[in-house]
């Protein structure tokens, strides 16, 4: 009985300190917001969410919470609770607004969540172009789009707008695919159809094939679409993220039921103002060689002073140019800021040696 009661004493003690550490931790978040008032108001009464936002601050933020990060919370945790205080501060006088390739429950409505944190208002719209046209318009403060997947390659519509677009990168997210098992239904007996998009039950192949031989596969334009129908027909599951189970009030059946734990897909932060240098960064550009030079080892002669100033190139992609046939472009990805030595001094020289030359962004890396 002694043992029992001086448990009972200990785990009422415990609880007692959670409660006082919750207390502290209620206080200095509101502290942290206050002084968020005060960063605001510095700007001006009237300036917007968008006028003092500083993703080249925010990454900072974030990478000092990983570096003093000790456990028991994993740096993910950590990195996703500091964006929604971050996310929640930054929204109290007006959300950013964020425009983004929907519908919603779409991995780029995940992907915006993640960036941001769920204190912004998130605008989808039907295509990138919209995206890009609703930033270029002040509609919206920031756009979301794809621009790469590890196993499906490039998103071109992306690398295209680029061509004609004034907007610049501000950012980029790097999403883990998790494909989840969504139905209204209780039980996997219950499925008669799974509808999602195309590539998602490519990805799932293997799980569907092993658990739910039986089970007709309707393809549809989104995962989002198949979640509509989940939500509105007698036996219908989708597969899609977790966000379309909220979205459209339904259970996750089975939880990670791609093929292949790996698969990712990079999105870009798409706004109007290049950004200042955070200490860690890509920077990304758009050169052609058009008429400068003719024969063998054009693009090698191009991106020679990359090499002459030690620049680390991490990605490279060809598109038509649209100017004339067999016409090309480069959009290229280098470590570090445009705007600081020894960047600054390679694409002076490879402006000088390129046809077309462009600067799209110099943003944060990913963090997290």
């Amino acid at each position: 009985m002694a043992n029992t009661d001086e448990a009972a004493a200990a785990l009422g003690g415990i609880r007692q300190r959670i409660d006082e550490v919750d207390e502290q931790i209620q206080a200095l978040i509101n502290e942290r917001a206050r002084y968020a008032q005060q960063v605001g108001i510095s700007k001006g009464e009237l300036a917007a969410a968008v006028d003092y936002y500083r993703p080249e601050r925010e990454a900072e933020v974030l990478r000092r919470v990983v570096e003093r990060n000790d456990g028991p919370l994993s740096d993910a945790e950590m990195l996703r609770l500091f964006r929604e205080i971050m996310s929640a501060c930054l929204a109290q006088q007006e959300p950013l607004k964020i425009g983004f390739l929907g519908p919603e429950g779409t991995f780029t409505q995940t992907a915006v969540f993640k960036h941001f944190g769920h204190s912004v208002r998130a605008l989808p719209f039907h295509t990138i172009d919209e995206v890009f046209q609703e930033v270029e318009s002040g509609a919206a403060d920031f756009g979301v789009v794809p621009i790469e997947n590890s196993t499906e390659g490039s998103v071109n519509n992306t690398l295209d707008m680029f061509l004609t677009s004034p907007l610049k990168i501000g950012g980029e997210i790097e999403l883990k695919i998790e494909q989840h098992l969504l139905g209204r239904m209780q039980g996997l007996e219950h499925i008669q159809r799974i509808c999602a998009h195309e590539q998602s039950l490519a990805q799932c192949r293997g799980f569907l094939r092993q658990n739910l031989p039986h089970v007709e596969l309707i393809g549809m334009s989104s995962n989002a679409a198949g979640a509509r129908r989940a939500r509105d027909e007698q036996g219908t599951a989708a597969i899609g993220p977790d966000v379309a189970a909220d979205v459209y009030d339904l259970n996750v059946l089975v939880n990670n039921v791609e093929d292949r734990a790996d698969n990712a897909t990079r999105f870009l932060v798409v706004g109007r103002k290049l950004l200042a240098a955070s200490g860690n960064d890509k920077t990304t550009i758009l050169i052609s060689t058009g008429d400068t030079a003719e024969g063998a080892g054009v693009l090698h002669h191009l991106l020679k002073p990359l090499a002459h100033h030690g620049i680390s190139m991490t990605r490279i992609e060809s598109r038509p140019s649209r100017r004339k046939n067999w016409d090309y472009v480069f959009f290229i990805d280098l470590e570090g800021h445009a705007e600081t030595a020894p960047v600054s001094d390679a694409l002076a020289e490879l402006d000088r040696r390129s046809s077309l030359f462009k600067v799209l962004g110099a943003y944060p890396k990913a963090v997290g």
